[in-house]
This record gives structure tokens, sequence and C-alpha cells, in this order.
């Protein structure tokens, strides 16, 4: 299973949110660049990475910090927060992103994201599917649409996606554990998609991490990756614990 830090911006500063809630943004440094070659030296590779200015503006916002962190790292980055036009898409490859998710723009332009999966393979293009009672949420969480979370991921998984990012947002932040019976559930419905012919999802969990003792869980469960965030920035998971699973 992939050990996958988050760095989040905010004005060009490492942030973390409690449940996407922009209120609750804490900074954790100003200088994302440093968050990022902390976990290179960790022997950390890859980096999760919002542009939450760009969630909230509906198009790419912090496109440089992506460009610097991408520059003076070898960290294999995924990068998301309001790609709405394939321009966005351009900045965000050009800048350094090896991936991209697509969350808002999968439910409001299916067509777009369609397009995208085609023109970019499904390794490059992620499904960000960020859910609050199993609905898919929007707009930097801002919204919640009337797409239910497993017909949503069974959907564009029978259009080619392979990797999906799954934020359980009541768990966002929160420090509580992650949504072990979400997982469960999604990997279960799509391990049987799958059997059509279909590539097997590589399903990435994220939000509530809380310990140590929850990523071999996550493992055992099938998950291809796990998204960390503020368990490292808060201490309750270390860098060397992290270290031991690379």
């Amino acid at each position: 299973m992939r050990i996958i830090p988050a760095i989040d911006i905010i004005d060009g500063k490492c942030v973390r949110l409690s449940k996407g809630d922009y209120d609750t943004k804490k900074i954790y440094n100003e200088h994302p660049l440093e968050v990022a070659k902390q976990f290179e030296d960790a022997g950390i590779q890859y980096l999760h990475m919002v542009d939450l200015d760009g969630a909230k503006a509906k198009h790419i916002v912090n496109y440089k910090v992506l460009e610097q962190i991408a520059g003076k790292t070898n960290l294999h980055i995924d990068f998301g927060g309001g790609l709405k036009s394939d321009e966005d898409l351009h900045i965000a490859f050009e800048s350094g992103a090896k991936q991209i998710t697509g969350g808002s723009i999968a439910v409001k332009d299916e067509q777009k994201f369609t397009y995208w999966i085609e023109k970019y393979g499904s390794e490059q293009i992620i499904l960000g599917a960020d859910a609050n009672n199993e609905k898919i949420a929007i707009s930097g969480w801002q919204e919640e649409s009337e797409e239910e979370l497993i017909p949503f991921i069974q959907k564009y998984q029978q259009k080619g996606i392979q990797y999906v990012i799954c934020t359980d947002i009541a768990k966002d932040g929160m420090l509580e554990g992650p949504s072990f019976d979400v997982y469960k559930k999604i990997l279960k419905v799509s391990s049987s998609t799958a059997k059509n012919q279909l590539k097997p999802l590589k399903l990435i969990a994220s939000g509530g991490i809380s310990s140590f003792d929850e990523l071999p869980k996550l493992n055992e469960l099938g998950c291809e990756g796990v998204i960390i965030g503020k368990a490292i920035y808060e201490n309750k998971i270390s860098l060397k614990q992290l270290e031991t699973l690379l």
C-alpha cells in the first residue's frame, strides 16, 4: 500500500482544515517546499497536493507552489483542487503534476471528465470521490450533490478509471479513524464490477487517519494507497514510523 502524505495549500502556505471547513484553517508551515523535502528525506515517494484556493475559485491558483515542489524534489505528485478546464490541466501537468484529481468536474461535466480519461489515460487521471453520508460533495465540499458514492464510482470504472481517492468528509481532519466500512463496501462492489473485463479499482483511502495501527488494516482491506494529513502534522504518526512501511 502506497503511503501518500498530503499538502493542502491556501495563500501559498501549508494548511489543514477540519471537515473541509475553511473557517477551521490551521497553518502548519509557511513554506510547503520544506514540508515536501521532509517527506522525501524520510524515503516517501508520493505526495497528494490540494489547491484549496483553486477549489474555491473553480480554477487552478497555486500552480507556482506545485512547480516549486516538483522542480526541487523527486516526489510523484497528484494534484487537485478546482481543475475545471483543459487549460487548468495543461497548467497542472506543465507545472510538474504526474497525476491530477478531478472531483466536482466529474459530477458537473461528465463529458469533459470522460474526455480527460480518454486523452490522458487512466494512469494520469484520478477520480476524486469525496462524500458525506455516501453522497458526493463538490466545490471544495461546499455543496452536496445527488450522486450516490458507489454508483458514481462504478460509472467511472466502466469509463476506464482506475485510481479513486475516496474521502469521507465527516472524518476529514478529525483524527477519529478512517471509514473502514465504506472502503470495504466500495472494494467489494468494484471487484465484482472488475470481473466484467474492467480494470480493477485502485482505491486510495483519505480522511480521518489518526494512528499508525490503522494503516495495516487499510492494507488488509485492499486499499492501494492511503493519504495522511493532519495525523502527520499533529505528530500522531511520525515519519520514522512511516519509514518502516516503505
